[in-house]
């Protein structure tokens, strides 16, 4: 079969007309195939999205040739022909929204490339019709969630009738059902209409449906192969900052008990099977274009788990609007209910649009209270003449975008802003910074003279962290703090929270989509839908209720929905395992017990 995309020998070098040039790419080649899925796997800075920019000749190459068709991307002549062919879906669909209303969005592309009205129109119904977004058609895009943008973003590339669609990490940023959405959406396309697909990701369970997978590593090809022969590798995976479907690992560490259960096991029932010769039955997860329901559930909030005695924060029937007073005005926290105990570690889940950043940011004032009590130490938000600047100093808030809360030239300097507002003297902010710095792990003497654009995502996380360190709060408040990296980089940053919070006795708030995070990290866990608590609890708790978190669009770490599998085909195992480790313990036991 002919390629649609063929790349041969692609170098790709940044900075090349100074003293220290980076190759991002190294002599890549890569066929891509008519109608074929393929996921492009590989670290933060291993070339993925370098790669993608040259699919639809974004960039240009160094050395070597990208051909799309018959056209090669050198040629100024067919780059339109080229970018009819091959449409790109970046990570952050704000980035890639131009209109004021959905319809008018989605239209943008084929309008641009001149297609008649009617075609257009037809063009449009369908293109929303794909990503179920027609009820949305009138709405403004910025009163979308990111989920549902991500979804518009889509159908104005797919709007354009592309043969590729490249999908550069389009789901690092959503939560579950976000990921399912946009995941649903590329294996339509793939399946029902021949479009073929390139998916980036950091995510390997997006990989497993793929028909090839491609790891990059330093901007070269260093593995390749289906799903079940990459994911096999696990060492050799682990090696190059990767990792493995959890179930995976499940599956390999049991194999000194049961040698028949195959190494490249990839999904829940595989492994189910193997292991009691019966299949789960379906997960009753919600349709993933259907809005989130929440009328079935409970109107009375009650925690599952004990509250703390020793409060830092205690929030009690919030009510906030955006817009309030005006025609579209919205209320977006409706009798919410919150506490964190003192240097206590509180996760808070959610579906996109459930209001969990309009909660974070009534711990430091950003907002205040329109209904409802709001103490956060000792500081009453309802009051009018709180003093909020001292509240900031003893808040610290770190955005998802770490990018979007740099802004000095130099790193030392973004650090220092803070303590700088503080009035502190040169010496002790000096100190501030240092200890910051090398607490993050960003070495103060190494970094503070860097150019902040010169940072990898990973390190601008990193130095956003320090700015806020230097203020030594103690409630620490991370909105997605591992959004975007690669499983390394998440588990360093993980890491690094854990440490800084025992060294430093910080409370912590994290909100995350990551359910493994949330088991991992947190002492008690907040569920947030529609804009009010729905419960709260331990991971354990949380977990071992996993349909009330499914209808929510949120679901539970793969670990553990494999522990309910089996209990559900009739194994005697605990279900609330949340790590591999427990599973293979608790699994391992069992099969032992059965030879004995």
């Amino acid at each position: 079969m002919t390629p649609i995309i063929r790349i041969e020998n692609l170098w790709h070098v940044y900075q090349s007309d100074t003293s220290t040039p980076i190759e991002a790419l190294r002599g890549i080649d890569l066929h891509i195939h008519p109608g074929e899925y393929l996921v492009i796997l590989g670290h933060n800075g291993s070339g993925k999205s370098t790669l993608a920019k040259h699919l639809n000749g974004l960039l240009l190459p160094t050395r070597g040739d990208v051909w799309v068709k018959s056209w090669n991307t050198k040629d100024d002549h067919h780059i339109l022909d080229i970018r009819k062919t091959v449409g790109m879906v970046f990570q952050n669909p704000d980035n890639q929204i131009v209109a004021t209303v959905v319809e008018e969005d989605v239209a943008f592309g084929p309008e641009n490339l001149g297609v008649p009205h009617d075609e257009l129109r037809r063009r449009v119904d369908w293109a929303l019709d794909v990503v179920g977004m027609t009820a949305f058609r009138h709405r403004p895009p910025h009163l979308l969630s990111g989920g549902q943008k991500q979804r518009v973003a889509i159908a104005g590339i797919i709007a354009m009738r592309p043969e590729v669609l490249v999908l550069d990490e389009s789901t690092a940023l959503l939560d579950p059902v976000g990921r399912r959405d946009v995941l649903a959406i590329a294996r339509r396309l793939n399946k029902e209409e021949g479009v073929t697909v390139v998916a980036i990701t950091h995510f390997m369970e997006e990989a497993i449906f793929a028909d090839r997978v491609v790891v990059l590593h330093k901007g070269q090809i260093v593995l390749e192969g289906t799903p079940r022969e990459v994911f096999s590798q696990t060492e050799r995976l682990r090696s190059l900052a990767l990792d493995v479907p959890p179930v995976t690992e499940v599956a390999q560490a049991l194999r000194s008990l049961r040698p028949d259960i195959s190494p490249d096991v990839l999904t829940v029932p595989e492994l189910v099977y193997a292991l009691t010769g019966k299949l789960p039955p379906p997960v009753h997860e919600r349709d993933p274009f259907a809005e989130v329901d929440t009328s079935h559930l409970p109107d009375t909030y009650t925690p599952l788990s004990p509250v703390p005695d020793d409060l830092s924060v205690e929030i009690r029937g919030l009510v906030h609007y955006y817009m309030r007073g005006t025609p579209l005005e919205v209320e977006a926290l409706h009798g919410l209910d919150f506490d964190v105990g003192n240097e206590e570690k509180v996760a808070i889940l959610g579906h996109t649009g459930s209001g969990k950043s309009t909660l974070i940011q009534h711990l430091n004032a950003l907002l205040r209270p329109h209904k409802g009590r709001v103490r956060v130490l000792e500081y009453d938000l309802t009051q009018p003449k709180v003093d909020v600047r001292q509240l900031r100093r003893r808040v610290g808030l770190v955005f998802q975008f770490p990018e979007a809360q740099l802004f000095e030239k130099f790193v030392g300097d973004d650090v220092a802003y803070g303590p700088r507002q503080l009035g502190l003297s040169p010496e002790e902010i000096r100190e501030r910074v240092r200890d910051a710095m090398n607490a993050v792990g960003l070495d103060f003497e190494t970094y503070k003279d860097r150019y902040v654009f010169s940072l990898s995502g990973g390190e601008k996380r990193r130095a956003a962290l320090a700015g806020i360190l230097a203020l030594r709060p103690e409630i620490l408040v991370l909105d997605e703090p591992t959004a975007g990296l690669d499983p390394q980089g998440r588990r360093h940053l993980l890491s690094l929270i854990q440490r800084l919070k025992e060294e430093w006795h910080l409370t912590l708030v994290v909100v995350s989509h990551n359910m493994d995070e949330v088991a991992e990290l947190a002492d008690r866990g907040f569920v947030i839908a529609d804009g009010r608590t729905i419960t709260s609890g331990t991971p354990r708790d949380l977990f071992s209720r996993p349909q009330v978190l499914y209808d929510l669009s949120l679901g539970i770490p793969q670990v553990t929905q494999l522990m309910h599998a089996l209990a559900d085909a009739g194994m005697p195992v605990r279900r609330d395992c949340l790590t591999v480790d427990e599973a293979v313990q608790e699994i391992g036991r069992v099969l032992q017990e059965g030879v004995h």
